[in-house]
């Protein structure tokens, strides 16, 4: 099954040829051409891995959309893809686990994406595990008894 990666960037040729790398690769990809598009599509459907640039309709556009995917039950990689690097950890703080400078070549962003989104099936799946443990942990099912039963069996 293809993994599925929104790419969310208000320049077309950026946005239009990011798509055709990634298609190329073997990934399904999808686009949006602002934040709040991009927004209603990360509300609308599931991706592995979210794509933003950071300056669209406002100077922190990007933020909008990682904190949109952050907020998804799916729980997707997220990615900042911009011109002007960040100095600090701000898109960090914000949720983004990556931050991909543009203009980069293609085997350098696809060896990037790929490292973010084992990092991120690993996270995913050490959190499932640590939130199994901790269900065990406090009596699983088995305290879950309604009181009422467990009344009737003293």
């Amino acid at each position: 099954m293809k993994r599925r990666i929104l790419l969310v960037d208000d320049e077309l040729a950026i946005l239009l040829t990011l798509k055709a790398i990634l298609e190329i690769n073997g990934f399904d990809v999808e686009t949006a051409i602002s934040a709040k598009e991009g927004i209603g599509k990360i509300k609308a459907s599931a991706y592995d891995m979210v794509i933003t640039d950071m300056k669209m309709e406002t100077e922190h556009s990007g933020y909008d959309v990682v904190r949109a995917a952050k907020k998804a039950e799916y729980k997707p990689a997220t990615a900042i893809l911009t011109a002007y690097p960040m100095l600090g950890t701000d898109w960090k703080q914000e949720g983004a686990e990556s931050m991909l400078v543009k203009p980069m070549n293609t085997e350098d962003l696809l060896r990037q994406i790929e490292v973010l989104l084992i990092q991120h099936a690993d996270g995913k799946a050490k959190a499932a595990k640590a939130a199994a443990r901790n269900a065990a942990s406090h009596g699983g099912a088995e305290s879950a008894k309604p009181k009422a039963e467990m009344k009737r069996a003293v």
